[in-house]
């Protein structure tokens, strides 16, 4: 209940705060599932037997994952009104708060792009890999690295997010 999310007054106030409040829930559960998608690729790194859980553990986020984005395409479209607003997107190229907020957008795009890669070609692959009979160590070191790279773009994130919650919003310039 605190920062830009909680600083909205008059009607659209309560929209504002719910739309914030989505935003983070939904940025946690994917930090959170690639945290545990992470710890999955290094016990099946190590042990190839626990490959199967790793490839049902993916397959079955895939539906939620893709939720999670829309909520935080919804949320963040929300938030953009009530920071940046219709008038004020000429000024995304000429302020701070402006230029990191583009540089968050495009972490989340690099983000996006990692996790269809994973769930379209890398989730397929090692599921392709699990009916062979090599172990499917390719298939999981291939995972685990794009994991890394998207666990990589979600902290830089977070830390363009704190910067960004330190900064008067373009709408209040």
């Amino acid at each position: 209940w605190m920062g830009h999310g909680a600083a909205t007054e008059g009607p659209g106030g309560g929209l504002h705060l719910a739309a914030d409040i989505a935003h983070l829930a939904a940025a946690a559960v994917w930090v959170g599932a690639l945290v545990f998608f992470l710890g999955l690729a290094g016990v099946s790194r190590r042990d190839a037997r626990q490959a199967p859980t790793f490839h049902a553990a993916l397959a079955g986020f895939s539906g939620i994952g893709s939720g999670v984005v829309a909520v935080l395409v919804a949320s963040g479209l929300i938030n953009s009104w009530f920071l940046v607003g219709p008038m004020g997107v000429a000024a995304l190229v000429r302020t701070p708060y402006g230029l990191l907020l583009l540089l968050k957008l495009v972490l989340f795009g690099a983000m996006v792009v990692l996790a269809a890669a994973n769930r379209f070609r890398l989730t397929p692959a090692l599921r392709e890999a699990l009916v062979e009979p090599a172990p499917p160590s390719t298939a999981v070191k291939a995972l685990r690295r794009s994991l890394v790279l998207e666990l990589s773009a979600a902290m830089a994130l977070v830390a363009v997010v704190a910067w960004l919650g330190r900064l008067a919003p373009i709408s209040a310039q």
